[in-house]
């Protein structure tokens, strides 16, 4: 059986392939934030955290998923290092704040190359990914604010989370196709 070819590397899509490991990076390291929420009695943390890995996974499986429809090679890489040890709540929110800081750059860097090499259907495919950022940093700065305020009550942030709607709802529906389905 002959391999189709596929479409030749630009830059655009060498980083739309970075941007599979970052995505799968980021799922790691919100599983390692559940887990650490979890050990530490924090029910509501541990979830939140757990929707935030299911929610990058699907971002890398997104972008899995375009790279496939646009006759693109892709690789499924390994995910570098993740950060387990801390010493207070804070510490791991602010993480995920920055880390959502660096996703949103990533992205900003992926219009500009999509658009410097005239990938109109790059570019519109990105749109969803920045408005989601918009909405995730929004969102753990906000989280992180109730963090801080609650001076080391952990069990205000655990009522807040409750009663507040933080994170992923569920199926947004303009998302893009995820490879193999959402989760």
């Amino acid at each position: 059986m002959a391999m189709l070819k596929k479409e030749p590397r630009s830059k655009f899509y060498e980083l739309l392939q970075q941007q599979v490991h970052n995505e799968f990076n980021a799922s790691q390291q919100y599983l390692a934030l559940a887990v650490w929420f979890d050990d530490a009695d924090l029910p509501q943390l541990a979830r939140h955290f757990y929707r935030q890995a299911v929610e990058e996974r699907n971002h890398a499986l997104a972008i899995v998923q375009y790279m496939m429809d646009t006759d693109h090679h892709v690789e499924i890489p390994p995910t570098g290092e993740v950060r387990n040890d801390f010493a207070d709540p804070v510490e791991l929110v602010e993480l995920a704040l920055e880390q959502e800081k660096e996703v949103t750059a990533d992205f900003r860097t992926l219009v500009k190359a999509a658009r410097a090499e005239d990938d109109y259907l790059g570019e519109q495919f990105l749109q969803w990914f920045l408005k989601e950022q918009v909405e995730e940093v929004s969102q753990m700065s906000t989280l992180l604010t109730v963090v801080k305020r609650a001076a080391g009550n952990m069990f205000e942030v655990e009522n807040w989370l409750a009663r507040e709607s933080v994170g992923d709802s569920g199926g947004d529906p303009d998302m893009p196709p995820v490879a193999g389905g959402a989760l």
